[in-house]
C-alpha cells in the first residue's frame, strides 16, 4: 500500500477544499453578517491541515494501483465532508457536530437533505455556501484534484475510475486522463453558467439563479428558499429546471460528444437516454391522471405541471419541489421516492441505481422466464445491439444485491433508533440515492431527527454517493493483504 502517496493526494484535496470558503467570505465581507470569522476560519483550518498532510508525505513519484484508487477516493470524500462542515457550526444556524457533518455531506454528495427549518433567516454567505458544496460535489471533489493538481505526480486513471460509474468509467475521451477530467469540468461548468443565465431570464435574480444552477445540473437539490423551487410559483422556472435537471442526468460522455461534432446524433442514438426519457414520459402522465382524477388539482395543465415536475426532480435525484408530494393521495409519494433508485444515465451526476443497470437486470429477469419456457434454448442478452457477456451481468446483479442489501441494514438501524417504519425507510432510501426529501418526519427537513438517526443517514449519503462497492471494498480482509 502506498501510504505516502494516498497522504499526499489526500492533503491536496483536502486543500483544494479550503478554497470553497473564500466566495461565501466575500458575501459576509460585503454584507458584514458576522460570519465571515466561521469562513475565514474554516479556510485556514482546512487549508493549513491539508498542507500538512501534503508536506509531510513528501515528494511522491507512483502508478496508483486500483486498491489505492478505492482508498484515496474514500478518504478523500469523507476528509472533504468532515471539514465542510466548520462553517455550518460556527456561523448562523450553529448546528451541532451531528447535524453539520450531515448537512455538509448533503451537499458535496449531492443529496439535498437539510437539517435546517428555515432558511430566509439566514445570512446569504451561508446560502450561497451550500449551494456551491453542491457545485463542488457534482462532478466529485477527485475529479477536481485529478483536473488541476497534476503536481500531485501520481498516476489519476485509479481515482478517475474509483469515482465516475458507467460508460465514462472505462472509456477515456482523450488520451491523458486528466485532460479528461479537465474535459468534464469544462462540459459541466459551461452547463451550470447557461443554467444561471436561463433562470435569470426566467426572472430569478442574479444570486439566486447561480446558487440554483449549482444544485440543478449537479442534480442535488438544495435551494435558497424553504418552499424550494415551488418559491417562485413560475411555470418558465421550472420548465428551466427540468430542462437542466434532465441535462445533468445525461451521461458526460454523451455531451462531449455532441459538442465535438456539433451534432445532436449521439443523444439520438443513445439507448439508455431514450429509456430514461420514456420512464419520464410514462411516470408524468400516471401521476397526472391520478392528480387530476383525485381532484388535487382542477385542470389537467396544472395536474401535467405539477406532476412532470416531481417526476424528473425525483428520477434525477434532484429532489427540487413545487409541491408537497408528501401529501398527494394513494401511492403516488411511494412512486415518487421508487423513481429516484433508477436515477439517471451512467456517467451523469445522478445517484441511484443508473438505468443502465437496471434495463440489465430487466433483460436478465425476461431470460429467465423465456428459459423457463424454453429450457434448452441458447438466450443471448444485448444492449445496443451488443452481446451482454455474463462477467457483466454478475457484476450488475452483485452492485443490485449489495445496494438493497445496505438499503434494509439502514432501515433497520434507523428503526431501532425509535423512528416509525415509514420515516426510516423512505429516509434510507431517499439518503442512499442521494434524493433528499423522504416520507414522515423527514417530509419537508430532518430537523427532528435526534443525532443517532442523523449520523446513519450520513453514512447512507456517502455509500450512496460511493455507489457502495467503493467503500464496502475497504472491508474485506483481502483488500488490506498484499
Amino acid at each position: 500500500m502506498q501510504l505516502r502517496a494516498i497522504q499526499r493526494i489526500a492533503g491536496g484535496v483536502v486543500g483544494l477544499a479550503s478554497v470553497v470558503s473564500l466566495p461565501p467570505l466575500g458575501f459576509a465581507l460585503y454584507d458584514r453578517d458576522g460570519s465571515a470569522f466561521a469562513f475565514l476560519a474554516s479556510f485556514a483550518l482546512t487549508g493549513g491541515f491539508g498542507l500538512l498532510l501534503w508536506l509531510t508525505a513528501g515528494p511522491v513519484k507512483a502508478d496508483l494501483r486500483l486498491r489505492e484508487g478505492f482508498l484515496v477516493t474514500t478518504l478523500s470524500w469523507v476528509s472533504v465532508c468532515a471539514t465542510s462542515a466548520l462553517p455550518f457550526m460556527l456561523a448562523p444556524p450553529y448546528l451541532g457536530i451531528a447535524d453539520a457533518l450531515f448537512e455538509s455531506t448533503s451537499g458535496i454528495t449531492t443529496t439535498g437533505a437539510t437539517v435546517i427549518a428555515q432558511l430566509e433567516g439566514l445570512p446569504r454567505s451561508v446560502l450561497f455556501y451550500r449551494q456551491l458544496l453542491h457545485f463542488i460535489g457534482g462532478m466529485g471533489i477527485v475529479i477536481l484534484a485529478v483536473a488541476i493538481l497534476p503536481m500531485l505526480r501520481v498516476g489519476g486513471l485509479q481515482l478517475f475510475r474509483a469515482e465516475i460509474s458507467g460508460a465514462v468509467r472505462d472509456t477515456k475521451l482523450t488520451p491523458r486522463i486528466t485532460e479528461t477530467a479537465k474535459l468534464l469540468w469544462m462540459i459541466y461548468v459551461g452547463l451550470t453558467v447557461a443554467c444561471a443565465a436561463f433562470y435569470w431570464l426566467a426572472g430569478m435574480s442574479w444570486f439566486d439563479a447561480i446558487g440554483h444552477a449549482f444544485s440543478t445540473v449537479a442534480t442535488a437539490g438544495f435551494s435558497t428558499h424553504d418552499a424550494s423551487i415551488g418559491h417562485y410559483d413560475s411555470p418558465l422556472i421550472e420548465a428551466v429546471a427540468m430542462l437542466f435537471m434532465l441535462l445533468g442526468a445525461v451521461n458526460f460522455s454523451l455531451h462531449y460528444l455532441a459538442w465535438h461534432r456539433a451534432s445532436t446524433a449521439p443523444y439520438r442514438g443513445d439507448r439508455e437516454l431514450s429509456l430514461l426519457l420514456r420512464v419520464v414520459l410514462v411516470a408524468a402522465l400516471v401521476c397526472t391522471a391520478a392528480l387530476y382524477l383525485h381532484g388535487v388539482y382542477p385542470s389537467i395543465a396544472m395536474a401535467l405541471r405539477h406532476a412532470s415536475f416531481q417526476v424528473v426532480a425525483a428520477l434525477t435525484t434532484t429532489g427540487f419541489g413545487t409541491a408537497a408530494f408528501q401529501l398527494w393521495p394513494g401511492a403516488l409519494p411511494l412512486l415518487v421516492i421508487l423513481l429516484s433508485f433508477s436515477g439517471g444515465c451512467a456517467g451523469s451526476t445522478t445517484g441511484g441505481l443508473k438505468v443502465r443497470r437496471l434495463a440489465v437486470m430487466l433483460k436478465v429477469g425476461v431470460r429467465e422466464l423465456r428459459q423457463l419456457i424454453h429450457p434448452h434454448a441458447a438466450l443471448v442478452l444485448r444492449a445496443a445491439g451488443r452481446p451482454i457477456d455474463e462477467e457483466a451481468m454478475r457484476a450488475v446483479a452483485g452492485f443490485i444485491a449489495l445496494y438493497i442489501a445496505a438499503l434494509v441494514l439502514f432501515t433497520i438501524a434507523l428503526a431501532s433508533t425509535g423512528l416509525d417504519l415509514v420515516t426510516a425507510a423512505s429516509a434510507a432510501a431517499a439518503c442512499i440515492n442521494n434524493l433528499g426529501p423522504a416520507l414522515g418526519q423527514a417530509a419537508s427537513h430532518y430537523a427532528a431527527l435526534t443525532d443517532a438517526p442523523i449520523g446513519i443517514l450520513t453514512l447512507a449519503m456517502i455509500v450512496g454517493r460511493l455507489e457502495v462497492f467503493t467503500l464496502l471494498v475497504l472491508l474485506t480482509p483481502a483488500f488490506w493483504r498484499e
